[in-house]
């Protein structure tokens, strides 16, 4: 079994916030595979549902996200998991808007929800690191990840999500390569050439030799 869990705050105020995107994330897994409604347990929100053999609870903690670990901690106790069975995902400002990275272990690189999560079951378990992008100051980071998506960020969002959708029964596989490339293919699908070749041209004929003569020889010539 595995436990995904999506970091946000909650209520409609913080709903498209970037620091909210682990919550779209589950929402998305939620809707496409059709998981069962969400529910209060766990201090947060929770709904159940399989990939293959596989079965998956989808946890959004409402405990805001400084407190994060405390949902996820109660949740892995009471099914009996461990760190392992564990993936968050999580804004990252580290990567650029539209960058998905995997990572196992390691700190919580300042992340408050991350910080309370290692603090309740330890730093291995797995993280979807999802970029969202840098203000460019680290005094500019809180306001920057508890504003709104911008509209212009709309479409890679939403391509994101989907991707995420698409290849998560390759990450509860274990096949992080496939989960990635799938997102891929969303962000950035390969092209397609539009432009057909040019066909070759088949034995022009020459070009005729200008014609020299006199008007008086074109006339001689002509009466011949």
């Amino acid at each position: 079994m595995k436990l995904l869990v999506g970091l946000g705050n909650p209520g409609a105020k913080y709903a498209q916030n970037r620091h909210n995107i682990g919550f779209m994330a589950m929402d998305r897994i939620a809707s496409d595979h059709g998981f069962a409604g969400w529910r209060n347990k766990f201090q947060g929100q929770t709904c159940d549902g399989r990939f293959g053999s596989e079965r998956v609870t989808l946890l959004k903690p409402e405990t805001f996200m400084n407190l994060s670990g405390q949902s996820v901690g109660e949740a892995m106790r009471y099914l009996k998991l461990s760190p392992d069975d564990v993936i968050v995902f999580h804004d990252e400002i580290d990567l650029a808007p539209g960058k998905v990275r995997l990572k196992t272990g390691g700190g919580h690189a300042g992340h408050n929800g991350l910080r309370s999560v290692h603090g309740h079951i330890g730093p291995d378990y797995d993280r979807v690191r999802m970029g969202v992008g840098h203000p460019g100051h680290k005094d500019a980071v809180p306001g920057y990840v508890l504003r709104d998506f911008p509209k212009a960020d709309a479409e890679w969002l939403d391509d994101e999500l989907r991707g995420i959708s698409d290849g998560i029964a390759h990450l509860i596989d274990g096949d992080g390569g496939k989960f990635l490339n799938a997102i891929a293919l969303r962000v950035a699908p390969p092209r397609s050439s539009k432009s057909a070749p040019k066909p070759k041209a088949e034995n022009p004929a020459p070009e005729p030799e200008p014609d020299t003569r006199s008007g008086l020889q074109k006339l001689v010539d002509r009466f011949r």
